[in-house]
């Protein structure tokens, strides 16, 4: 596979961050698959949520594939009575991605972002770039530090 350019990675080109773009055969949402076909282990896989706190505080929620988020857990960190999921729709046009590619980095909307605290025990991490089947490896510091992230236990 050629490597393909999204508005993802565009962003970290022009922030000068260190990254490698990791391709894959795109078949079927969701971050446990995508680290099936990438070989990563899913503690290093993230899946980027689009949660909102109601009435219309919208949030990006960074979590490992094989973990769930508690919409309890970030409801309290926000000191909110309730979380939910954005609805797909709303979450694609917010930040201009398709479901199964949605990414904090060029999204249309400056959301605020939570990271799950467990992912910077990591090395390296893999995220999406912004197009089904199209990630990027990097660190788990930068990535906090880039998108201003707020590190927490979101996670089941």
């Amino acid at each position: 596979m050629g490597e393909t350019e999204t508005r993802g990675i565009r962003f970290l080109r022009e922030r000068g961050v260190a990254f490698r773009v990791v391709e894959y055969l795109y078949q079927q949402k969701g971050a446990g698959r995508a680290a099936e076909a990438v070989g990563w282990p899913e503690e290093r896989v993230i899946k980027s949520l689009v949660a909102r706190l109601p009435p219309k505080d919208f949030h990006f929620v960074l979590v490992p594939a094989h973990r769930e988020l508690s919409l309890r857990k970030l409801a309290r960190v926000f000191g909110a009575k309730t979380a939910e999921m954005a609805e797909p729709r709303e979450a694609e046009r917010l930040t201009g991605y398709a479901t199964g590619g949605i990414s904090p980095f060029g999204s249309y909307a400056a959301l605020p972002v939570v990271l799950e605290q467990t992912l910077l025990e990591h090395d390296e991490v893999v995220i999406n770039a912004g197009h089904r089947g199209v990630l990027v490896a990097l660190d788990p510091w930068t990535l906090q530090e880039l998108l201003d992230a707020r590190v927490e236990d979101v996670i089941t």
